[in-house]
Protein backbone atom coordinates (compact mmCIF):
# COMPACT_ATOMS: atom_id res chain seq x y z
CA UNK A 1 0.00 0.00 0.00
CA UNK A 2 1.04 3.64 -0.99
CA UNK A 3 2.32 4.95 2.30
CA UNK A 4 -0.16 8.27 3.17
CA UNK A 5 3.30 9.75 4.79
CA UNK A 6 4.98 10.02 1.32
CA UNK A 7 5.16 14.04 0.18
CA UNK A 8 3.64 12.51 -3.30
CA UNK A 9 0.53 11.32 -1.18
CA UNK A 10 -0.07 13.72 1.34
CA UNK A 11 -0.12 16.31 -1.70
CA UNK A 12 -3.09 14.65 -3.37
CA UNK A 13 -4.43 13.85 -0.02
CA UNK A 14 -5.23 17.31 0.40
CA UNK A 15 -6.04 18.45 -2.94
CA UNK A 16 -8.64 15.64 -3.34
CA UNK A 17 -9.68 16.81 0.26
CA UNK A 18 -9.89 20.41 -1.45
CA UNK A 19 -11.96 18.80 -4.62
CA UNK A 20 -14.24 17.65 -3.07
CA UNK A 21 -18.11 19.58 -3.48
CA UNK A 22 -18.60 22.55 -1.10
CA UNK A 23 -14.98 22.91 -0.53
CA UNK A 24 -13.70 26.49 -0.33
CA UNK A 25 -10.19 25.82 -0.45
CA UNK A 26 -8.68 27.36 -3.17
CA UNK A 27 -7.00 24.63 -5.84
CA UNK A 28 -6.81 23.57 -9.47
CA UNK A 29 -7.13 19.90 -11.04
CA UNK A 30 -5.90 19.49 -14.03
CA UNK A 31 -8.11 17.59 -16.35
CA UNK A 32 -6.07 15.02 -18.53
CA UNK A 33 -8.36 12.99 -20.72
CA UNK A 34 -5.27 10.12 -21.47
CA UNK A 35 -6.50 7.66 -23.35
CA UNK A 36 -3.41 6.17 -23.35
CA UNK A 37 -4.19 2.56 -24.55
CA UNK A 38 -2.00 -0.03 -26.70
CA UNK A 39 -1.39 1.04 -30.22
CA UNK A 40 -4.31 -1.06 -31.87
CA UNK A 41 -6.49 0.06 -29.51
CA UNK A 42 -5.58 4.25 -30.52
CA UNK A 43 -5.76 2.61 -34.33
CA UNK A 44 -9.25 1.44 -33.96
CA UNK A 45 -10.85 4.84 -32.45
CA UNK A 46 -8.12 6.92 -35.11
CA UNK A 47 -10.63 9.96 -35.45
CA UNK A 48 -12.85 9.22 -32.49
CA UNK A 49 -10.27 9.87 -29.95
CA UNK A 50 -10.90 13.97 -29.76
CA UNK A 51 -14.59 12.65 -29.08
CA UNK A 52 -13.54 10.28 -26.15
CA UNK A 53 -11.62 12.88 -24.43
CA UNK A 54 -14.25 15.44 -24.97
CA UNK A 55 -16.22 12.74 -22.63
CA UNK A 56 -14.07 14.26 -19.90
CA UNK A 57 -15.27 17.83 -20.24
CA UNK A 58 -18.23 17.11 -18.37
CA UNK A 59 -16.62 17.51 -15.26
CA UNK A 60 -16.25 21.27 -15.37
CA UNK A 61 -19.89 20.91 -13.99
CA UNK A 62 -18.13 20.68 -10.63
CA UNK A 63 -17.00 24.08 -10.65
CA UNK A 64 -20.16 25.14 -9.51
CA UNK A 65 -20.12 23.76 -6.43
CA UNK A 66 -16.27 24.61 -5.69
CA UNK A 67 -16.22 28.10 -5.69
CA UNK A 68 -12.08 28.42 -5.01
CA UNK A 69 -11.45 25.69 -7.71
CA UNK A 70 -10.05 25.83 -11.21
CA UNK A 71 -9.81 23.29 -13.94
CA UNK A 72 -7.10 22.95 -16.70
CA UNK A 73 -8.60 20.55 -19.05
CA UNK A 74 -6.43 19.31 -22.08
CA UNK A 75 -7.05 18.44 -25.54
CA UNK A 76 -6.26 18.00 -28.68
CA UNK A 77 -9.65 20.02 -29.73
CA UNK A 78 -10.02 22.68 -27.96
CA UNK A 79 -14.47 22.63 -27.10
CA UNK A 80 -16.72 25.18 -29.32
CA UNK A 81 -17.89 28.64 -27.78
CA UNK A 82 -21.00 26.60 -28.44
CA UNK A 83 -19.93 23.68 -26.63
CA UNK A 84 -19.12 25.52 -23.68
CA UNK A 85 -21.92 27.85 -23.82
CA UNK A 86 -24.57 23.57 -23.43
CA UNK A 87 -22.56 23.12 -20.43
CA UNK A 88 -22.64 26.49 -19.18
CA UNK A 89 -26.58 26.44 -19.31
CA UNK A 90 -27.16 23.65 -16.97
CA UNK A 91 -24.99 25.75 -14.04
CA UNK A 92 -27.37 28.36 -12.24
CA UNK A 93 -26.82 31.43 -13.99
CA UNK A 94 -25.93 33.71 -11.39
CA UNK A 95 -23.00 30.92 -11.53
CA UNK A 96 -21.88 30.72 -14.83
CA UNK A 97 -19.80 33.90 -15.51
CA UNK A 98 -17.69 32.56 -12.80
CA UNK A 99 -17.53 29.20 -13.81
CA UNK A 100 -16.11 29.96 -17.24
CA UNK A 101 -13.72 32.49 -15.72
CA UNK A 102 -11.86 29.04 -13.66
CA UNK A 103 -12.11 26.65 -17.07
CA UNK A 104 -9.15 27.05 -18.71
CA UNK A 105 -8.64 24.97 -21.98
CA UNK A 106 -5.02 24.12 -23.33
CA UNK A 107 -4.93 22.71 -26.62
CA UNK A 108 -2.69 20.38 -28.05
CA UNK A 109 -3.57 20.70 -31.70
CA UNK A 110 -2.08 17.07 -33.10
CA UNK A 111 -4.89 15.04 -35.13
CA UNK A 112 -2.40 12.02 -35.28
CA UNK A 113 -4.05 8.70 -33.11
CA UNK A 114 -1.98 8.86 -29.95
CA UNK A 115 -3.18 9.72 -26.89
CA UNK A 116 -3.26 13.49 -25.77
CA UNK A 117 -0.93 13.20 -23.32
CA UNK A 118 1.81 11.71 -25.77
CA UNK A 119 1.05 14.65 -27.43
CA UNK A 120 1.44 17.42 -24.70
CA UNK A 121 4.53 15.64 -24.01
CA UNK A 122 5.96 16.82 -27.42
CA UNK A 123 5.22 20.77 -26.72
CA UNK A 124 7.17 21.57 -23.85
CA UNK A 125 5.54 25.47 -23.59
CA UNK A 126 2.30 24.03 -23.27
CA UNK A 127 3.84 22.06 -20.55
CA UNK A 128 5.50 25.46 -19.28
CA UNK A 129 2.40 26.92 -19.70
CA UNK A 130 0.55 24.82 -17.09
CA UNK A 131 3.29 25.17 -14.26
CA UNK A 132 2.93 29.11 -14.83
CA UNK A 133 -1.04 27.81 -14.19
CA UNK A 134 -0.61 26.12 -11.29
CA UNK A 135 2.56 27.03 -9.54
CA UNK A 136 1.67 28.04 -6.08
CA UNK A 137 -1.70 26.61 -5.85
CA UNK A 138 -2.31 23.23 -4.35
CA UNK A 139 -2.89 21.29 -7.37
CA UNK A 140 -3.09 17.55 -9.12
CA UNK A 141 -4.12 15.57 -12.36
CA UNK A 142 -6.74 13.81 -13.03
CA UNK A 143 -6.37 11.36 -15.60
CA UNK A 144 -8.72 8.46 -17.72
CA UNK A 145 -5.48 6.67 -16.94
CA UNK A 146 -1.97 6.41 -16.01
CA UNK A 147 0.98 4.79 -17.98
CA UNK A 148 4.85 6.01 -17.95
CA UNK A 149 3.63 8.76 -20.34
CA UNK A 150 1.00 10.34 -17.74
CA UNK A 151 3.64 10.01 -14.92
CA UNK A 152 6.32 11.92 -17.07
CA UNK A 153 4.17 14.92 -17.78
CA UNK A 154 3.28 14.83 -13.93
CA UNK A 155 7.02 15.12 -13.25
CA UNK A 156 7.50 17.55 -15.57
CA UNK A 157 4.49 19.38 -14.23
CA UNK A 158 5.65 18.29 -10.36
CA UNK A 159 2.55 17.35 -9.37
CA UNK A 160 0.58 14.11 -7.81
CA UNK A 161 -1.63 12.00 -10.34
CA UNK A 162 -4.93 10.50 -8.65
CA UNK A 163 -4.19 7.27 -10.44
CA UNK A 164 -2.69 3.88 -10.52
CA UNK A 165 0.69 3.83 -10.44
CA UNK A 166 2.32 2.99 -14.29
CA UNK A 167 4.11 0.06 -12.80
CA UNK A 168 1.16 -1.73 -11.52
CA UNK A 169 -0.68 -1.78 -14.97
CA UNK A 170 -0.23 -4.95 -15.27
CA UNK A 171 -2.55 -5.72 -12.08
CA UNK A 172 -5.64 -5.11 -14.54
CA UNK A 173 -4.44 -7.55 -16.86
CA UNK A 174 -7.14 -10.13 -17.69
CA UNK A 175 -4.59 -13.17 -15.58
CA UNK A 176 -4.06 -11.15 -12.94
CA UNK A 177 -7.43 -9.87 -12.44
CA UNK A 178 -8.38 -12.96 -12.44
CA UNK A 179 -6.13 -14.42 -9.75
CA UNK A 180 -7.23 -11.04 -7.96
CA UNK A 181 -10.54 -11.39 -7.80
CA UNK A 182 -10.22 -15.36 -6.88
CA UNK A 183 -8.62 -14.28 -3.83
CA UNK A 184 -10.91 -12.05 -3.11
CA UNK A 185 -14.09 -14.05 -3.04
CA UNK A 186 -15.56 -13.54 -6.04
CA UNK A 187 -17.29 -16.23 -8.37
CA UNK A 188 -15.44 -16.59 -11.74
CA UNK A 189 -16.47 -18.19 -14.84
CA UNK A 190 -14.54 -21.68 -15.85
CA UNK A 191 -11.32 -20.66 -17.48
CA UNK A 192 -7.31 -21.09 -17.61
CA UNK A 193 -4.86 -17.73 -16.95
CA UNK A 194 -1.85 -17.10 -18.60
CA UNK A 195 -3.14 -18.71 -21.95
CA UNK A 196 -0.04 -18.15 -24.69
CA UNK A 197 -0.44 -20.16 -27.99
CA UNK A 198 -2.26 -22.15 -29.53
CA UNK A 199 -1.81 -25.15 -27.44
CA UNK A 200 -2.43 -23.25 -24.53
CA UNK A 201 -5.74 -22.19 -25.80
CA UNK A 202 -6.83 -25.68 -27.12
CA UNK A 203 -6.28 -26.83 -23.91
CA UNK A 204 -8.06 -24.46 -22.05
CA UNK A 205 -11.09 -24.90 -23.98
CA UNK A 206 -11.19 -28.43 -23.45
CA UNK A 207 -10.57 -27.72 -19.91
CA UNK A 208 -14.13 -25.78 -19.85
CA UNK A 209 -16.07 -27.98 -21.86
CA UNK A 210 -15.17 -30.80 -19.57
CA UNK A 211 -15.77 -28.49 -16.33
CA UNK A 212 -19.39 -27.37 -18.19
CA UNK A 213 -20.49 -29.92 -20.37
CA UNK A 214 -23.28 -27.54 -21.05
CA UNK A 215 -21.55 -24.83 -22.24
CA UNK A 216 -21.98 -23.27 -25.43
CA UNK A 217 -18.42 -21.95 -26.13
CA UNK A 218 -15.55 -20.23 -25.06
CA UNK A 219 -13.80 -16.51 -25.72
CA UNK A 220 -9.86 -15.68 -25.60
CA UNK A 221 -9.37 -12.43 -24.15
CA UNK A 222 -5.93 -10.75 -24.17
CA UNK A 223 -4.28 -9.58 -21.10
CA UNK A 224 -3.82 -6.14 -22.41
CA UNK A 225 -7.04 -5.35 -24.22
CA UNK A 226 -10.23 -3.49 -23.65
CA UNK A 227 -13.50 -2.30 -25.01
CA UNK A 228 -13.71 -5.96 -25.92
CA UNK A 229 -11.84 -5.76 -28.82
CA UNK A 230 -9.13 -8.47 -28.16
CA UNK A 231 -11.96 -10.65 -27.16
CA UNK A 232 -12.70 -13.95 -29.86
CA UNK A 233 -15.51 -16.26 -29.46
CA UNK A 234 -15.36 -20.17 -30.44
CA UNK A 235 -18.47 -21.59 -30.05
CA UNK A 236 -18.98 -25.09 -29.60
CA UNK A 237 -21.17 -26.04 -32.24
CA UNK A 238 -18.70 -25.17 -35.00
CA UNK A 239 -15.69 -26.03 -33.16
CA UNK A 240 -16.58 -29.71 -31.90
CA UNK A 241 -13.38 -31.21 -30.87
CA UNK A 242 -9.63 -30.08 -30.86
CA UNK A 243 -8.70 -30.53 -34.36
CA UNK A 244 -11.61 -27.71 -35.63
CA UNK A 245 -10.55 -25.77 -32.77
CA UNK A 246 -7.20 -25.85 -33.20
CA UNK A 247 -8.10 -24.98 -36.86
CA UNK A 248 -9.92 -22.16 -35.94
CA UNK A 249 -7.70 -20.70 -33.51
CA UNK A 250 -4.69 -20.71 -36.06
CA UNK A 251 -6.61 -18.86 -38.54
CA UNK A 252 -6.83 -16.22 -36.56
CA UNK A 253 -3.89 -14.92 -37.91
CA UNK A 254 -0.23 -13.80 -36.90
CA UNK A 255 -0.98 -10.63 -35.53
CA UNK A 256 -3.80 -11.86 -33.07
CA UNK A 257 -1.26 -15.02 -32.37
CA UNK A 258 1.91 -12.55 -31.24
CA UNK A 259 -0.46 -10.48 -29.08
CA UNK A 260 -1.29 -13.75 -27.17
CA UNK A 261 1.98 -14.68 -26.49
CA UNK A 262 1.81 -11.90 -24.03
CA UNK A 263 -0.55 -13.43 -22.44
CA UNK A 264 -4.72 -14.26 -22.40
CA UNK A 265 -7.24 -15.79 -20.61
CA UNK A 266 -9.86 -18.55 -21.50
CA UNK A 267 -13.22 -18.65 -20.10
CA UNK A 268 -16.63 -20.49 -20.68
CA UNK A 269 -18.99 -18.44 -22.94
CA UNK A 270 -21.62 -17.57 -20.22
CA UNK A 271 -25.10 -17.89 -21.24
CA UNK A 272 -28.56 -18.14 -19.90
CA UNK A 273 -32.31 -17.42 -20.47
CA UNK A 274 -30.65 -14.13 -19.26
CA UNK A 275 -27.80 -12.40 -19.38
CA UNK A 276 -26.55 -9.39 -18.21
CA UNK A 277 -23.29 -7.43 -18.19
CA UNK A 278 -23.25 -5.42 -14.29
CA UNK A 279 -20.03 -3.46 -13.23
CA UNK A 280 -18.91 -2.04 -9.88
CA UNK A 281 -16.89 1.60 -9.56
CA UNK A 282 -14.82 2.52 -6.84
CA UNK A 283 -12.83 4.76 -5.81
CA UNK A 284 -8.87 4.14 -3.58
CA UNK A 285 -8.25 6.77 -1.35
CA UNK A 286 -4.20 8.09 -1.14
CA UNK A 287 -4.47 6.64 2.10
CA UNK A 288 -5.81 3.08 1.12
CA UNK A 289 -9.45 3.57 2.11
CA UNK A 290 -11.74 1.75 -0.46
CA UNK A 291 -14.83 3.97 -1.43
CA UNK A 292 -17.60 1.82 -3.46
CA UNK A 293 -19.59 4.87 -5.64
CA UNK A 294 -21.99 2.94 -7.75
CA UNK A 295 -23.42 -0.19 -9.98
CA UNK A 296 -24.17 -0.28 -13.67
CA UNK A 297 -25.78 -2.52 -16.03
CA UNK A 298 -23.39 -2.15 -19.25
CA UNK A 299 -24.66 -2.76 -22.60
CA UNK A 300 -22.95 -4.25 -25.37
CA UNK A 301 -23.34 -4.86 -29.13
CA UNK A 302 -20.97 -6.67 -31.96
CA UNK A 303 -20.13 -9.74 -32.36
CA UNK A 304 -21.00 -11.73 -29.68
CA UNK A 305 -22.09 -8.90 -27.28
CA UNK A 306 -18.23 -8.19 -26.88
CA UNK A 307 -17.90 -4.53 -27.27
CA UNK A 308 -19.19 -1.85 -24.59
CA UNK A 309 -21.61 0.35 -26.10
CA UNK A 310 -23.46 2.32 -22.83
CA UNK A 311 -24.91 1.93 -19.55
CA UNK A 312 -27.65 2.20 -17.05
CA UNK A 313 -27.64 3.28 -13.15
CA UNK A 314 -28.20 1.32 -10.99
CA UNK A 315 -27.35 -2.12 -11.52
CA UNK A 316 -30.18 -4.46 -11.30
CA UNK A 317 -31.63 -4.43 -7.72
CA UNK A 318 -31.27 -8.31 -6.62
CA UNK A 319 -27.47 -8.52 -7.03
CA UNK A 320 -26.83 -4.31 -6.57
CA UNK A 321 -25.50 -5.50 -2.67
CA UNK A 322 -23.20 -8.28 -3.82
CA UNK A 323 -21.95 -6.52 -6.53
CA UNK A 324 -20.99 -3.70 -4.05
CA UNK A 325 -19.25 -6.34 -1.38
CA UNK A 326 -16.85 -8.02 -3.90
CA UNK A 327 -16.37 -4.53 -5.32
CA UNK A 328 -14.61 -3.50 -1.98
CA UNK A 329 -13.38 -6.76 -1.21
CA UNK A 330 -11.25 -6.76 -4.43
CA UNK A 331 -10.84 -2.94 -3.97
CA UNK A 332 -8.95 -3.66 -0.59
CA UNK A 333 -6.49 -5.85 -2.66
CA UNK A 334 -6.03 -3.45 -5.21
CA UNK A 335 -5.19 -0.79 -2.40
CA UNK A 336 -2.73 -3.30 -0.52
CA UNK A 337 -0.89 -3.95 -3.50
CA UNK A 338 -0.36 0.03 -4.15
CA UNK A 339 -3.14 1.00 -6.34
CA UNK A 340 -5.15 4.59 -6.63
CA UNK A 341 -7.97 6.45 -7.50
CA UNK A 342 -10.67 4.55 -10.30
CA UNK A 343 -11.24 1.64 -10.31
CA UNK A 344 -13.95 -0.96 -11.65
CA UNK A 345 -15.18 -4.84 -11.83
CA UNK A 346 -17.01 -6.10 -14.88
CA UNK A 347 -19.08 -8.97 -14.23
CA UNK A 348 -21.41 -11.06 -15.70
CA UNK A 349 -24.77 -12.25 -14.48
CA UNK A 350 -26.87 -14.79 -15.68
CA UNK A 351 -30.46 -17.27 -14.80
CA UNK A 352 -32.90 -19.33 -16.24
CA UNK A 353 -36.64 -19.29 -15.05
CA UNK A 354 -35.79 -21.88 -12.32
CA UNK A 355 -32.73 -20.15 -10.89
CA UNK A 356 -31.73 -16.88 -8.81
CA UNK A 357 -28.88 -14.16 -10.37
CA UNK A 358 -25.46 -15.47 -10.67
CA UNK A 359 -22.60 -13.05 -10.79
CA UNK A 360 -19.23 -14.28 -12.67
CA UNK A 361 -16.17 -11.36 -11.79
CA UNK A 362 -15.06 -11.02 -15.40
CA UNK A 363 -11.93 -8.44 -15.32
CA UNK A 364 -10.53 -5.15 -13.24
CA UNK A 365 -10.02 -2.05 -14.57
CA UNK A 366 -7.60 0.41 -13.20
CA UNK A 367 -8.86 3.37 -14.89
CA UNK A 368 -11.96 5.54 -15.48
CA UNK A 369 -14.30 4.18 -18.01
CA UNK A 370 -17.67 4.38 -20.25
CA UNK A 371 -19.45 4.76 -16.69
CA UNK A 372 -17.68 7.39 -14.99
CA UNK A 373 -18.71 10.25 -16.95
CA UNK A 374 -22.55 9.99 -16.53
CA UNK A 375 -22.07 9.53 -13.00
CA UNK A 376 -20.13 12.78 -12.55
CA UNK A 377 -23.06 14.16 -14.78
CA UNK A 378 -25.12 12.72 -11.86
CA UNK A 379 -23.38 14.58 -9.11
CA UNK A 380 -22.62 17.62 -10.29
CA UNK A 381 -26.44 17.92 -11.55
CA UNK A 382 -28.61 16.73 -8.64
CA UNK A 383 -27.97 17.36 -5.48
CA UNK A 384 -28.27 14.09 -3.43
CA UNK A 385 -26.25 11.52 -2.26
CA UNK A 386 -25.04 7.46 -3.09
CA UNK A 387 -26.69 5.07 -0.93
CA UNK A 388 -24.09 2.19 -1.09
CA UNK A 389 -26.87 -0.17 1.12
CA UNK A 390 -29.71 0.61 -1.29
CA UNK A 391 -27.03 1.43 -4.02
CA UNK A 392 -29.31 3.99 -5.40
CA UNK A 393 -28.78 7.69 -5.68
CA UNK A 394 -31.15 9.74 -3.60
CA UNK A 395 -32.23 13.44 -3.72
CA UNK A 396 -32.79 16.23 -0.79
CA UNK A 397 -36.27 15.26 -1.30
CA UNK A 398 -36.39 11.40 -0.68
CA UNK A 399 -36.29 11.10 -4.45
CA UNK A 400 -34.24 8.46 -6.68
CA UNK A 401 -32.27 9.33 -9.62
CA UNK A 402 -31.18 6.92 -12.51
CA UNK A 403 -29.96 7.41 -16.18
CA UNK A 404 -28.78 5.71 -18.82
CA UNK A 405 -25.90 6.34 -21.05
CA UNK A 406 -24.00 6.00 -24.23
CA UNK A 407 -20.97 7.21 -26.03
CA UNK A 408 -21.98 5.47 -29.70
CA UNK A 409 -24.99 7.29 -30.81
CA UNK A 410 -23.79 6.64 -34.50
CA UNK A 411 -25.42 7.55 -37.90
CA UNK A 412 -22.85 8.29 -40.79
CA UNK A 413 -25.49 10.80 -42.14
CA UNK A 414 -24.83 12.60 -39.09
CA UNK A 415 -20.89 13.11 -40.14
CA UNK A 416 -20.38 17.14 -40.65
CA UNK A 417 -24.02 17.83 -38.42
CA UNK A 418 -23.69 21.20 -36.59
CA UNK A 419 -23.47 21.29 -32.48
CA UNK A 420 -26.29 23.25 -32.72
CA UNK A 421 -28.59 21.58 -34.40
CA UNK A 422 -28.42 18.27 -32.68
CA UNK A 423 -28.96 20.40 -29.28
CA UNK A 424 -32.00 22.29 -30.84
CA UNK A 425 -33.37 19.15 -31.67
CA UNK A 426 -33.38 17.60 -28.40
CA UNK A 427 -34.44 20.91 -26.42
CA UNK A 428 -37.09 21.41 -29.00
CA UNK A 429 -38.63 17.58 -27.79
CA UNK A 430 -38.63 19.11 -24.65
CA UNK A 431 -36.23 16.44 -23.29
CA UNK A 432 -33.25 18.67 -22.28
CA UNK A 433 -32.11 18.39 -18.42
CA UNK A 434 -34.18 20.58 -15.98
CA UNK A 435 -32.09 21.39 -13.33
CA UNK A 436 -35.51 22.32 -10.64
CA UNK A 437 -37.01 18.59 -11.97
CA UNK A 438 -33.30 16.85 -12.00
CA UNK A 439 -34.44 15.45 -15.25
CA UNK A 440 -33.64 14.79 -18.67
CA UNK A 441 -30.85 14.85 -21.35
CA UNK A 442 -27.75 15.86 -21.57
CA UNK A 443 -25.33 15.51 -24.88
CA UNK A 444 -21.71 15.36 -24.97
CA UNK A 445 -18.91 14.27 -27.18
CA UNK A 446 -20.27 17.11 -29.76
CA UNK A 447 -17.45 17.11 -31.40
CA UNK A 448 -17.66 13.49 -32.69
CA UNK A 449 -20.41 14.55 -34.77
CA UNK A 450 -18.48 16.57 -37.52
CA UNK A 451 -15.77 13.83 -37.85
CA UNK A 452 -17.25 10.46 -37.61
CA UNK A 453 -21.53 11.25 -36.88
CA UNK A 454 -21.15 10.79 -33.09
CA UNK A 455 -22.74 11.74 -30.12
CA UNK A 456 -22.86 11.15 -26.44
CA UNK A 457 -26.09 10.97 -24.50
CA UNK A 458 -27.02 10.64 -20.75
CA UNK A 459 -30.75 10.80 -19.68
CA UNK A 460 -31.32 11.42 -16.13
CA UNK A 461 -34.76 10.32 -14.51
CA UNK A 462 -36.50 9.10 -11.84
CA UNK A 463 -36.08 5.32 -12.35
CA UNK A 464 -34.45 2.99 -14.84
CA UNK A 465 -37.51 2.64 -17.13
CA UNK A 466 -37.93 6.40 -16.42
CA UNK A 467 -34.52 7.63 -17.87
CA UNK A 468 -34.69 4.81 -20.59
CA UNK A 469 -37.70 6.28 -22.18
CA UNK A 470 -36.21 9.63 -22.35
CA UNK A 471 -33.23 7.95 -23.99
CA UNK A 472 -35.75 6.57 -26.53
CA UNK A 473 -37.09 9.79 -26.86
CA UNK A 474 -34.02 11.76 -27.59
CA UNK A 475 -32.62 9.50 -29.81
CA UNK A 476 -35.66 9.94 -31.81
CA UNK A 477 -35.53 13.77 -31.42
CA UNK A 478 -32.02 13.38 -32.78
CA UNK A 479 -32.89 11.15 -35.80
CA UNK A 480 -35.81 13.51 -36.31
CA UNK A 481 -33.55 16.68 -36.58
CA UNK A 482 -34.25 20.13 -35.24
CA UNK A 483 -37.50 20.76 -37.43
CA UNK A 484 -38.72 24.45 -38.17
CA UNK A 485 -37.82 27.42 -36.99
CA UNK A 486 -39.66 28.83 -33.80
CA UNK A 487 -40.82 31.81 -33.37
CA UNK A 488 -38.43 34.84 -31.89
CA UNK A 489 -37.93 34.64 -28.01
CA UNK A 490 -39.55 30.87 -28.05
CA UNK A 491 -38.50 29.25 -24.98
CA UNK A 492 -37.83 25.43 -25.34
CA UNK A 493 -40.87 23.20 -24.90
CA UNK A 494 -41.40 21.46 -21.45
CA UNK A 495 -41.96 17.58 -21.37
CA UNK A 496 -45.00 16.38 -20.59
CA UNK A 497 -45.74 15.78 -16.70
CA UNK A 498 -46.57 12.29 -16.89
CA UNK A 499 -42.41 12.40 -18.20
CA UNK A 500 -41.17 14.61 -15.88
CA UNK A 501 -42.80 13.12 -12.63
CA UNK A 502 -43.10 9.49 -13.31
CA UNK A 503 -42.15 8.17 -9.56
CA UNK A 504 -41.30 4.21 -10.13
CA UNK A 505 -39.08 2.41 -7.52
CA UNK A 506 -35.24 2.27 -8.65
Amino acid sequence: MASLESPASLDLARALAAHRPGSRVAHTVVVLPSYSVEHKLLAHFGPRIPALEHRQLLSMLVLARLPQAEMIFVTADRPTPRAIAYYLSFVDPELRDGVRARFHVVEVPDDTPRSVTAKLLDRPDLLATIRSMTRGRLAFIEPWNVTHLETEVALRLGLPLNGTPASLWPLGFKSNGRRIMREAGVPLAPGREDVRSVDDVVAAVDSVRQERPDALGAVVKLDDSATGLGNRVFRFADVPGPTLLRAAVESLGPEYLSDLASGAVVEELLTGEELASPSVQGDITPGGGVDVISTHEQLHDGTHRQAYAGCRFPATRDYRSDLAAYGASVGRLLADRGAMGRFGVDFAATRTSSSRWRLHGLEINLRKSGTTHPLSLLHNLTSGRYDGVAGTWTLEDGSRRCYSATDNLADPAWRGRSESEVIEAVDRAGLTFDRRRGVGAVLHMLNGLASGGVVGLTTIGRSVDHAQRLHDTAVAAIRAGPGPPGPAGATRSALPRSMHDERIDA
